[in-house]
């Protein structure tokens, strides 16, 4: 009977996970989609996020959603969070008094994500970490215009972005280089999911991704990503164990100038009038690839299928 009780344990472990930061839209998202595929999910707000943003999910599934303050700077508010996840899927969103991007967030930044990853290596369930990057992580450097295609490879030269104060860029850097630093070092299983820009509600012009929107379009790396499909590809590289190291997540490019003309539009507050041309008609070559995330999204979906 001890045997049967410890097997049905690890069980539920198995199927706990804990998403954090899970006040934003990626969070938020993926507490919802983990609910509806029968997770037990530990959401930790770490932004102090007001807890009713989940009263609308899952009703069906509330008992599996357990909700938690965790202070980034609160170690042990990180830890109680973790206990009994075998899983973390962890994102970054700024604090909600400092709401921007600036030299001082990429400190903050990489603090949070120090706590977080030093927490996980002290609760002795998690078996996995999807720590959420950005594509500014991988395209900005001098020597850009000579690389041939960008791909997971690829690192963000971090003096490059000082210099021309690419914060989102730099801050992206740094955390997720000291993230697989500790990871190495404690012996972590971690995955990465290195976004393009989100296309969700929350999107605006303001968002800090787009500093040097007008290079990445000249280098055929400005992408974008819808958040269904960011979701997706974030419980794929969970679920799936054959996965490892980084994984560009993106499904459009902007790269010519209807591209560019439909996400202007997007960006464009409905009371200002948004463009209707654009005097620029060349064609950018893309330069950037994210073939190692969809090979493993379509090789885990047709094992999903035949299991």
């Amino acid at each position: 009977m001890a045997a049967a009780s410890s097997f049905d344990d690890y069980s539920v472990i198995s199927r706990t996970v804990c998403v954090m930061d899970a006040s934003g839209p990626l969070g938020s998202s993926l507490v919802d989609r983990l609910l509806q595929l029968g997770y037990t999910v530990h959401a930790a707000l770490q932004n102090h996020g007001d807890s009713q943003a989940f009263s609308g999910l899952c009703v069906e599934n509330n008992n599996n959603l357990k909700v938690f303050h965790s202070d980034p700077y609160d170690y042990q508010s990180i830890v109680d969070a973790l206990k009994g996840c075998s899983g973390l899927f962890y994102t970054f969103d700024p604090p909600h008094d400092q709401p921007t991007f600036d030299e001082f967030m990429a400190d903050e930044e990489v603090r949070t994500a120090h706590n977080v990853l030093e927490a996980c290596a002290q609760v002795d369930t998690i078996d996995k970490i999807v720590f959420t990057s950005s594509v500014t992580a991988v395209i900005w450097g001098e020597d850009r215009k000579s690389t041939l295609d960008f791909d997971e490879r690829n690192w963000s030269d971090v003096n490059f972005c000082r210099k021309y104060k690419l914060w989102h860029a730099l801050s992206k850097t740094l955390s997720e280089k000291m993230a697989w630093a500790l990871a190495m070092d404690r012996g972590l299983s971690m995955v990465t999911v290195n976004a393009g820009l989100v296309l969700g509600p929350d999107l605006s012009i303001t968002n800090p991704y787009q500093k040097g929107a007008p290079e990445m379009y000249e280098d055929g790396v400005f992408v974008t990503v819808d958040l269904k499909f960011l979701v997706d590809a974030h419980i794929c590289v969970y679920e799936d164990v054959s996965s490892y190291g980084r994984y560009l997540c993106f499904n459009h490019v902007i790269n010519r100038p209807e591209d560019a003309v439909k996400l202007a539009q997007m960006l464009t507050p409905a009371s200002a009038s948004p463009p209707q041309s654009w005097e620029d008609t060349r064609i950018f070559e893309q330069r950037i690839s994210n073939k190692k995330l969809i090979k493993q999204m379509m090789e885990f979906g047709s094992r999903s299928i035949m299991d």
